[in-house]
C-alpha cells in the first residue's frame, strides 16, 4: 500500500473524495509525468558520527526535519554519494534530499500537517550554486516558509484562523504560474479545494532553474518543533501521513514565472528594552554568586546571515528560516565561502581564538541568560543549545519551557524576574539543579569532548502578530558567562 493510499484510506479527513491516487491520475491525464518521492527524518548527527558528512551544520536540536526526498527529473540518476546518505535515512534509494528544478516542473506535498505542536514549518532551500568553477553550499531559505500561522488546511481554510494541526493540506513547490494552476485543476478533481492549497514560490529571477550541472539544487523539509504529545510527534516524524510528488509536464510549456513573492515584514515597534535595567542587575547577581571563579564573559552576535543576503553573496547561510531570529556567541556572522559538503572544522577561526571550552571540573561552568522572549510577547517559542566548534553538533537544547522559575533564587523581589531565565551549563549537575544541563563528552558527534571549543546558539521563533520571525533591532541579545576555577 502506497503513503497515499494510506491516506485516503486510514486517516480521518473533511475531504471524503480526497485520494492522492485519483490526483495523480488527473495530473497524468493533462500530460505530466508524476513520480513519487517519500518523506524521511533527515538526522545530521547520525549522519557525522557514521562519517557520511563531514558536519552536523548547526542542526536544532529541538527540531527533527522531515525531509523531502524526490526522485531526480526523467532520465536522470541519483549520485552515488546522495544516494548514500538517502538510503542511510531510510529513504527510497532513487530519491534524494537535494534536487534541481526545470522551470516548467513541480515538488508537491500532499498529506497531513505535524499535530499539536509549539510551531511547524514547512520551509524551501537553495543549497548548492555553482560560481565560478566552484560549487558552493548556500543552505538558504529562499522566501518565507509556510508556517502554522498562515498555512492554508481543512482547519484553516483562510490561512490565518483556526487548527492547523493534523490538517490535509497541499503545498506546490514551483516556478510556473501555469504549471501551479494546472496542477490545483487536478488537485480540485480529486477533491483538494483551492482553500488547502498552498504554493510556494521558486523566482526565477534570482534562481539558475534546469538540470545540468550548473543548475542550482534544491531542498525542502517540515520544521516541527515541541509537540504536546511526544508520541504523536514521533510517530509523525517517523512514518509521516503524506506523499511527495516530483511533476514535469511531457510536452514544452510557454513559461509564465513568478515574481519574487511579497514577504512577511518583521518587527512591531514593541521592543524588550525596558528589561535591560532588569538583565544587568540579573548580570550583576550572577558575578556576585560566582565571585570566587574568574568570568569570561562571551560575546554576542547575529549567527547567521538571511536567506536573501546569502544568495546574493554566494555565502553559506546554515539553514535559516525567515520564522526566527539566530544568535550565538561568536563575534562575527558566519559568511564563509564554502564548498559542497564543506568541513566546518576549517573554518570560523574566530570560534577557536579565543576557544570556549568546558572540563568535568565542578567550578567550571556557563551561566547562560536573557529576556525570555516567549513571556514577553516576541517569540512562540525560544531555545538555546549547545555546540561543538568543529562539527556543529548540536547536542542539546534548552527551550522556554525550561525557563519558568528559573530567576527565582537571584531576583527574589524583582516584579520583573518572570520576564527573564538563567540557566548552567556543566559536565555534572548538582542533584536538585532543575536548571543546569549536563554536556555529554566521549560521544563522537553525540556529545562535546572536554578540550573541544564549543559554541551557544539561540533561536527566538515566530512573532504571533507579523507571522513571521522577531525583528533583531527589537529583542534584546541573549548572553552568557564562562566562570573557571581560579588558578
Amino acid at each position: 500500500m502506497s503513503i497515499g493510499t494510506a491516506l485516503a484510506e486510514n486517516v480521518e479527513t473533511n475531504v471524503t473524495t480526497n485520494d492522492t491516487q485519483t490526483f495523480q491520475q488527473a495530473l497524468e491525464q493533462d500530460g505530466f509525468t508524476v513520480q513519487e518521492g517519500d518523506l524521511a527524518y533527515f538526522d545530521f548527527i547520525t549522519l557525522v558520527e557514521k562519517g557520511v558528512l563531514p558536519s552536523a551544520y548547526g542542526n536544532n536540536p529541538t527540531t527533527k526535519y522531515v525531509m523531502y526526498f524526490v526522485p531526480p527529473a526523467p532520465g536522470y540518476g541519483v549520485e552515488e554519494q546522495i544516494s548514500k546518505i538517502t538510503s542511510m535515512l531510510g529513504a527510497n534509494g532513487n530519491t534524494t534530499p537535494f534536487w534541481n528544478l526545470r522551470p516548467d516542473e513541480a515538488v508537491v506535498f500532499v498529506g497531513r500537517t505535524p499535530p499539536q505542536c509549539r510551531y511547524f514549518g514547512y520551509d524551501y532551500c537553495l543549497m548548492h550554486r555553482t560560481i565560478g568553477d566552484e560549487r558552493r553550499w548556500i543552505f538558504a531559505n529562499i522566501a518565507d516558509s509556510t508556517n502554522n500561522l498562515v498555512i492554508k488546511t481543512e482547519g484553516t481554510p483562510n490561512g490565518s484562523s483556526g487548527n492547523p494541526f493534523n490538517q490535509t493540506t497541499v503545498i506546490i513547490i514551483t516556478a510556473d504560474k501555469g504549471i501551479d494552476q494546472r496542477i490545483r485543476n487536478a488537485a480540485h478533481s480529486a477533491g483538494y479545494l483551492d482553500n488547502i492549497i498552498n504554493t510556494q514560490v521558486l523566482p526565477s529571477s534570482i534562481l539558475n532553474m534546469g538540470l545540468d550541472n550548473n543548475s542550482d539544487t534544491f531542498a525542502a523539509a517540515v520544521r516541527p518543533t515541541l509537540f504536546n504529545d511526544t508520541q504523536a510527534g514521533e510517530n509523525y516524524i517517523n512514518n509521516t501521513p503524506a506523499v511527495v510528488f516530483r511533476i514535469t509536464p511531457n510536452n514544452t510549456t510557454e513559461l509564465d514565472p513568478y515574481a519574487y513573492p511579497e514577504l512577511r515584514v518583521r518587527g512591531t515597534g514593541q521592543t524588550d528594552f525596558e528589561l535591560t535595567d532588569d538583565l544587568e542587575e540579573l548580570r550583576t547577581v550572577i558575578l556576585n554568586k560566582y565571585n570566587e571563579s574568574n568570568a569570561t564573559e562571551l560575546p554576542t552576535s547575529q549567527w547567521v546571515p538571511k536567506g536573501n543576503d546569502a544568495i546574493q553573496r554566494g555565502i553559506n547561510a546554515a539553514g535559516p528560516t525567515n520564522d526566527a531570529c539566530y544568535l550565538w556567541t561568536g563575534n562575527q556572522t558566519a559568511s564563509s565561502l564554502t564548498p559542497l559538503f564543506f568541513d566546518t572544522s576549517q573554518y570560523y577561526p574566530f570560534l577557536r581564538d579565543p576557544a570556549i571550552t568546558l572540563g568535568n571540573n565542578s567550578d567550571e561552568f556557563i551561566i547562560v541568560y536573557g529576556v525570555n522572549h516567549v513571556a514577553t510577547g516576541k517569540a512562540t517559542y525560544s531555545s538555546f543549545a549547545v555546540y561543538g566548534a568543529d562539527l556543529w553538533n548540536g547536542v542539546g537544547a534548552i527551550t522556554n519551557n525550561n525557563f519558568n522559575g528559573s530567576t527565582e533564587e537571584y531576583l527574589p523581589n524583582n516584579p520583573n524576574a518572570k520576564y527573564l531565565y538563567v540557566y548552567k551549563l556543566a559536565r555534572n549537575c548538582s542533584e536538585g539543579d532543575k536548571y543546569c544541563y549536563a554536556v555529554p563528552y566521549g560521544m563522537v558527534a553525540y556529545g562535546i569532548d572536554l578540550d573541544q571549543p564549543l559554541f551557544i546558539g539561540w533561536r527566538a521563533y515566530l512573532e504571533n502578530s507579523t507571522k513571521t520571525g522577531p525583528e533583531y533591532s527589537e529583542i534584546v541579545y541573549d548572553r552568557a558567562i564562562k566562570f573557571n576555577p581560579r588558578d
